[in-house]
């Protein structure tokens, strides 16, 4: 079974999560929105579909991260999340809560074995590429 196909986002603390969106869109061109940015690339195994990669500032404050104490949290993609999880548990891997979907994909959350928190995502890039246009008009009103 395949396990993590890559990575499917960037998430970090920072003081002004607006600021260093703006800092990285001026100086280094990254086409931010209010989430962060998404870079969108091409699938190895088949080149006609796309593929996404979400980079996200969060407030030095938030709590998604935790139980993690970690100033970062990785997001990977992978295939058939139902089954990874059962074998995660197999191995007594801790998961933190319930498989969630949502139209873009499934996801859940797990903690590596030095407590740092792991977002695992079974991607739906189809819906995922409509609701990034989607937030890009938004926050070019």
């Amino acid at each position: 079974m395949k396990k993590v196909t890559g990575i499917g986002g960037i998430f970090f603390k920072c003081k002004d999560a607006s600021k260093m969106r703006e800092w990285y869109k001026t100086n280094l061109g990254l086409n931010t929105n209010q989430y962060g940015a998404v870079f969108e690339w091409h699938q190895g195994a088949d080149s006609t579909k796309k593929g996404f990669t979400q980079w996200s500032p969060f407030k030095e404050t938030t709590k998604y991260f935790e139980p993690s104490t970690k100033e970062f949290m990785i997001n990977y993609r992978v295939e058939n999340l139902k089954a990874l999880v059962e074998e995660l548990k197999k191995n007594g891997v801790t998961v933190l809560d319930a498989i969630e979907t949502y139209d873009y994909g499934k996801f859940v959350h797990i903690l590596d074995v030095e407590g740092n928190k792991v977002e695992l995502w079974e991607p739906n890039d189809v819906e995922y590429e409509k609701l990034g246009k989607q937030m890009g008009s938004e926050t070019t009103k």
